[in-house]
């Protein structure tokens, strides 16, 4: 049997640090039809060196030598479990988005089906904060709609009130100059019936005197007492 390789793993602090950041879109499709751009070696690194399992199965993918026989998706996180038919070598890959983090080859189909389940179940603990992060970022952008929403429902009833406290200055305003022209009108209908009841009155006076068949003559006027006679001398007799 041939001897198992394994890649240098990463440590389990930075596989969760990394699933913090801003996550891109998870792969979908498969990768021997050619639905999906297969994970990409890690640049920069041992895993580039030539004869390396991350390069080999590189190879092999991109020259379509490879079935695919199981790949599970957990978050941006995934397994996949390769056979290589010319070798009889079976290819067990851990990988994020478009990177593989894990490659292990072997010729013993127990062997990589073990290593697949514990790279699936891998995948479910790295994605969880992944999915984490992507429910908080959900519920806060939720948060910030609904806040949003009652913001302008506020600022709405806000203008509202605004607009009825004004109009009811308007009807308060309105109703005191009624108020003040009641006052007015009531005063000159109260000078105006005076002077009404002083007419009335002076026609009643009036038409008394136009149906009295009396004639009505001025006051006769005062006799002044005549005044003593005067004795009349007797005048002597002329002979």
């Amino acid at each position: 049997m041939r001897r198992i390789e394994i890649l240098p793993a990463r440590f389990a602090w930075a596989l969760l640090v990394v699933g913090l950041v801003a996550a891109p879109q998870a792969l979908a499709g498969r990768w021997q039809r050619g639905e999906a751009e297969p994970p990409a070696a890690p640049a920069n690194s041992e895993d580039t060196a030539v004869g390396n399992t991350v390069a080999e199965l590189q190879r092999l993918m991109n020259n379509r030598e490879l079935t695919e026989l199981r790949t599970t998706y957990n978050g941006n996180y995934g397994a996949s479990l390769l056979f290589h038919a010319d070798s009889m070598n079976y290819y067990v890959a851990l990988f994020h988005e478009k990177e593989f983090w894990r490659v292990i080859r072997t010729d013993s189909v127990e062997n990589a089906e073990t290593l697949y389940v514990t790279f699936a179940d891998q995948t479910k603990q790295l994605a969880q904060v992944y999915l984490d992060t992507v429910r908080l970022q959900a519920g806060k952008a939720y948060s910030e709609k609904l806040v949003a929403l009652n913001e302008r429902r506020l600022r709405g009833l806000q203008q509202e009130v605004e607009q009825q406290r004004q109009q009811s200055m308007q009807v308060s305003n309105a109703l005191q100059e009624r108020k003040q022209q009641a006052v007015a009108l009531s005063s000159d209908l109260r000078a105006t019936n005076t002077q009404l009841e002083t007419l009335d009155k002076q026609i009643k006076a009036l038409q008394a005197q136009q149906i009295n068949p009396e004639l009505s003559l001025p006051p006769a006027p005062a006799v002044a007492p005549a005044a003593a006679a005067t004795p009349v001398a007797e005048l002597p007799a002329q002979h």
